[in-house]
């Protein structure tokens, strides 16, 4: 438990203090999740992987809301109440929000797609911000639930 305590105080403190410019046209991020997970950049340009996507399990509803309105969930795979993100933003380009649980404590975030799968091994890329924070989460989807 006390482990848990200091990861999760490491990630909200770490989240908080740095920010990921990742849509300026110049990221690694771009065309492809080099940085896959959840991941921010420090103020050295150093890119920080917060969860690793390897730790994570994507699973993508095509039709979750209805015909064609599809929705997103991510958790991590070994522990998915510690981490887990939630939306409906599912195409390129799309903004609304999100949810993202953090060690128990859920959060609104926005965010907005870009790069959108719609098959098992294609990517997701979402650019995350909340009260002035930014990250990335760029993960490859692992299962497509029609």
């Amino acid at each position: 438990m006390k482990n848990f305590k200091m990861y999760l105080g490491s990630l909200i403190a770490l989240i908080l203090l740095f920010g990921c410019d990742n849509d300026d046209g110049n990221a690694p991020n771009q065309n492809q999740c080099n940085f896959a997970g959840l991941t921010f950049t420090d103020n050295n340009n150093n890119t920080n992987t917060l969860l690793a996507e390897a730790n994570l399990t994507t699973d993508f509803f095509p039709n979750q809301n209805g015909n064609g309105i599809g929705a997103m969930e991510v958790y991590e795979t070994a522990n998915p109440s510690n981490f887990w993100f939630m939306t409906d933003v599912v195409t390129l380009n799309a903004s609304g929000t999100a949810t993202m649980g953090i060690g128990g404590t859920n959060y609104t975030v926005n965010v907005v797609c870009q790069r959108a799968g719609t098959a098992v091994g294609e990517e997701f890329r979402y650019d995350i911000t909340s009260g002035g924070i930014e990250g990335e989460l760029c993960i490859v989807i692992d299962n497509v639930t029609p």
